[in-house]
């Protein structure tokens, strides 16, 4: 791995974790799922406009639109909308930690369900793993976390499994900025059904709003799945997803330093667990 793929990869873990924290301040004052969806079409119209600047173009492989489609719906819908809805009622750290476990997830469903061999390393990070989730959520659930926003971060987790695991097959072949822009409009219009059938436009429009809508559709939005394609394509899926490790550490000091969210002893020897599992993971794939 060199110097410009650990620039890039911790590039995108900053602009990963830093996602919540914007998200939690975009939807205590819009509506989230009509946000979300007004979020992707800018994005998306923007990445594809620089695309067609830059000369790529729309005609992609069969096995591209296929990553395209199924990274639009089970990131950018169901993982970002479940989480959008979900931090009306849960905190930015919590949704962070429960995200940044996505890893370990790949792992798991690769070693059961994909017949990859998984070493005793790879094995105790996924026990690590899930004490670490364990210790979090036990303290949560005793503090009084909203179970209904918990258990819609769960699921949006899972969807970002599947998309990770489609990612591979949107990132060859190039036309990478097009690639981004176009799964974030079909994420957009996913979302956009929902938001009209569900939501009302109740709008409180403050300069924290503002800024951190520009903020998330520019950066994690748009800046952060670019990075993570070009990573992806530069070192692969298994070293890139390295970088997720340090997902947990960020998303909870990002949400304690902007947010002034409480986190607990135990918060803390999870997040440390839970990071220790996730390096243990990606080094046990890593060739001999």
């Amino acid at each position: 791995m060199d110097l410009r793929a650990i620039l890039m990869g911790l590039a995108f873990a900053a602009m990963w974790s830093s996602a919540f924290t914007s998200a939690r301040v975009i939807v205590e004052y819009a509506p989230p799922l009509t946000a979300l969806a007004l979020r992707f079409a800018i994005s998306g119209l923007i990445g594809v406009g620089l695309a067609f600047a830059l000369g790529q173009t729309a005609r992609l492989t069969r096995q591209q639109w296929l990553g395209v489609v199924i990274f639009g719906v089970c990131q950018n819908a169901l993982y970002l909308g479940l989480n959008f809805v979900a931090m009306q009622t849960v905190a930015a750290s919590l949704a962070a930690i429960i995200a940044s476990t996505m890893p370990l997830l790949v792992a798991l469903v690769g070693w059961v369900f994909l017949g990859q061999r998984t070493r005793p390393l790879g094995i105790a990070g996924l026990i690590a793993g899930v004490i670490g989730v364990a210790l979090i959520m036990g303290a949560r659930i005793t503090g009084g976390v909203d179970i209904y926003g918990l258990v819609l971060c769960v699921i949006g987790v899972v969807s970002l499994t599947v998309a990770t695991l489609a990612v591979m097959g949107a990132s060859s072949g190039g036309n990478v900025l097009m690639i981004v822009g176009l799964q974030m409009l079909v994420g957009s219009a996913a979302l956009t059904v929902p938001a009209i059938a569900w939501e009302s436009w109740d709008v409180t429009w403050t300069w924290q709003l503002i800024v951190a809508f520009i903020y998330t559709t520019l950066v994690p939005g748009l800046a952060a799945t670019l990075v993570w394609f070009l990573l992806v394509g530069r070192i692969g899926a298994v070293k890139a997803s390295t970088f997720h490790f340090l997902n947990p550490f960020l998303g909870v000091a990002v949400a304690a330093v902007l947010l002034g969210e409480r986190i607990g002893v135990l918060d803390v020897i999870g997040v440390i667990v839970i990071a220790g599992g996730i390096l243990a993971v990606q080094i046990s794939k890593q060739p001999q």
